[in-house]
């Protein structure tokens, strides 16, 4: 009975952070502009990602000299590109063939599913929760992701344009205030102090 209250409350943090019913305005407005959204490739570039940071993360990023506070900088600087699309209705992307095809992986694999909190949340899990936890709390989630992705054609159907306008320029803000978030969080980070930011 522990065993299984201890992996729900793994799976609900993952899932929180993941946020793919948040995130699924954002991909039906990727999928409204004529982009190819593979919910396989998604999924799939999506694990191998969370994967590659619980088991690989830390080592292949020092080799490089990079740290995770930097990889999840970057990432928010993604993601505030994003959310100025989202609110102001520009486009920062020049899409083609070719980059239709990609956004399976870039943006929605990296950083809307995997992203920098999400990554950073899945690696901290470790210091909480045994490892065999942590994979299949990933496992449903990612089985979620897919089940969400596949079926946003019949979500997208039933949400008027108008709607949809709305909410997705609400979750642009929201996804906003995310990114200046994790951007001041990690900056601080990065230089190891607070005073970097002060708030008035």
């Amino acid at each position: 009975m522990q065993d299984i209250r201890v992996l729900c409350t793994c799976f609900m943090v993952l899932f929180s952070i993941i946020d793919v019913i948040g995130n699924a305005p954002i991909i039906i407005g990727y999928k409204k502009k004529g982009d190819i959204i593979n919910p396989t490739k998604v999924t799939l570039f999506s694990l191998v990602i969370f994967l590659f940071f619980i088991f690989l993360g830390n080592f292949i990023l020092n080799t490089f000299g990079i740290d995770l506070y930097t990889f999840s900088l970057a990432g928010s600087i993604i993601l505030f590109f994003i959310s100025l699309e989202m609110i102001l209705g520009i486009e920062f992307y020049k899409r083609d063939k070719s980059t239709s095809a990609q956004v399976s992986i870039i943006p929605i694999s990296f950083p809307l599913i995997a992203g920098p909190g999400s990554v950073t949340t899945l690696v901290s899990l470790k210091k909480n929760y045994d490892l065999q936890t942590i994979l299949i709390s990933l496992i449903l989630n990612i089985i979620i992701v897919y089940f969400v992705i596949k079926k946003i054609s019949e979500i997208e159907n039933n949400i008027s344009n108008e709607n949809l306008n709305i909410i997705k320029k609400v979750f642009g803000i929201i996804l906003l205030s995310y990114s200046i978030k994790l951007f001041g969080r990690n900056i601080c980070n990065i230089f190891n102090t607070e005073s970097v930011i002060t708030i008035v």
